[in-house]
This record gives structure tokens, sequence and C-alpha cells, in this order.
């Protein structure tokens, strides 16, 4: 099991502290989709906000680093916090294995710092090589900036390659923060055309406890979305296919759950 969200702890607000007691009660592993520590990923700022709240899980915590954290030198506080899960400090890509069937993949969508995210690029060359050398037969990836979205940013064509390198290689499932909502889109090939054979499905899922924000043009095949609910995406893996469920905080109510089986590259 994968439960987890993004843009996370504030010490100015308590949805960070209700979204850290439904991973308390759910078993697995936990990710983080970046921007983990307001405002800026300070020391201060992981041991005053992240650390009382989603730190109560911090030893099973898979992360990725958002924009917020590089506010900071180099992401500096974050590597610390997170040690050598967070993988090398000069990258912040790594993959894992969970179960018999599932790989793993984290990206870093901070460009700028790790040396680029186009074809080509060291991080590009890694994900290629990474998902070559996978034996698993169903593949989810993670990282902070979504490729498509509805949200106040919208479409960001910087992670375009992973796009291309998760697709051709028949990847199920990308997980992104950033924008502060929900949002889940149906399969879909690095162009954004609907692709219910060996499409991609990506989620955002920016809930983790920052304020939420508006929708601004509706993305295509954007099939679920929302501003109102903070709360936790719990993922089942299971040997050829997986469970999504999204869990609300008290209070809030999106529901949001399904099954997708996992496909092969295409042909």
């Amino acid at each position: 099991m994968l439960v987890g969200a993004g843009d996370i702890a504030d010490c100015s607000l308590s949805e960070d502290s209700a979204t850290a007691a439904l991973l308390s009660s759910t078993p697995g592993t936990v990710f983080t989709l970046g921007d983990n520590a307001y405002p800026d990923g300070t020391t201060a700022d992981f041991a005053d906000c992240y650390h009382p709240t989603w730190g109560i899980v911090k030893d099973r915590t898979r992360p990725v680093a958002g924009n917020h954290e590089y506010h900071t030198t180099n992401a500096a506080p974050y590597y610390a916090y997170f040690g050598a899960a967070a993988g090398d400090p000069t990258k912040g890509w790594y993959s894992y294995d969970i179960g018999t069937d599932w790989h793993v993949v984290v990206l870093n969508s901070n460009c700028s710092f790790v040396g680029g995210c186009g074809a080509g690029s060291p991080q590009e060359q890694w994900l290629r090589a990474d998902l070559a050398a996978s034996t698993r037969a169903c593949t989810v990836a993670m990282w902070h900036n979504p490729r498509f979205s509805s949200g106040i940013y919208g479409d960001d064509s910087s992670t375009n390659a992973f796009w291309q390198a998760l697709y051709q290689d028949g990847a199920e499932l990308i997980l992104t923060g950033h924008e502060h909502h929900y949002e889940r889109f149906a399969p879909q090939n690095p162009a954004g055309v609907a692709d219910p054979a060996y499409g991609i499905q990506q989620i955002i899922v920016g809930t983790g406890g920052k304020d939420l924000r508006w929708f601004n043009t509706i993305a295509a095949n954007s099939l679920v979305r929302s501003v109102t609910s903070h709360g936790v995406l719990k993922l089942t893996l299971h040997s050829a296919s997986y469970d999504w469920n999204f869990l609300p905080i008290p209070g809030d109510a999106l529901n949001d759950s399904g099954t997708n089986t996992c496909h092969g590259a295409p042909s």
C-alpha cells in the first residue's frame, strides 16, 4: 500500500495535522509530493511544522522535493531531514520496489537545480535506464509539478520527457502535487490525448494541508476535481492492478475511488 499527498505542512494551519492523523491510521509506505514544509523548506520549517505532523510517519516515508524546498539553498534542510530516504542530495531522484510487482520512480521537477528534465538530461537518461532495468510488471512515478492541470498554473511541459519515457515503457500512474487541489485525469498519452489502452493516469494530490486554491481552464481528460477537501490518496497495489481511494479529513466530503489494470508498453 502507498498513501500520501503533497503541499503539506504550514505552522499557521491545522489541516496538516488532520491529514497526518489519516496517515497514522493507514498502513503502508507514505509518499510526499513536494512542498513538504512551508514557507521555505528551512530547518525550522521542517522542525516546527512538518515534524510534529507528518513527521509521525517519517520512518516509513519516501519523499518528493517541491519548489518550496529549493527556496533554501540546494534544498539542504529537506535532504538533511529525510536523509537517505530522499536520495542523492545533488539529484533528488531515485526508485524502489514495493511488494512483488510494483516499481516506484521518484523524480525531481525542480529542473533548473538538477541539470534539467528534458530529453538527454542526466535525469531523463537515468529514468530510461532505471525503467529498462526494472523487472516489475507495474510502474508508478511521482514528482511535484504536474504535466497536465486545470489549476492556477495550468499545463507544465517541462516534464514532457518524463512522460515520454514512462509512456514508452508502459507505466500506469503518475502522482503530482504543486497545485493545491485534487484532480484525476483519464489515461492519456504524453500529448494529452485520451488513450484507454496504454495511457497513463495522472492524479494531482496537492491536498496535504496547505490552503486549497481554485480552478482555471479545465484541462482535457480531467475527470474528477475538488478544491474543497484536504486528504490523502491511498493506493492498494495488486499483482496486475491498483485501487485508488481518496481519504478526506473529517468534515470534508470528496469521495473518489476506483480500479485500473496494469498494461504493457505500446507496440
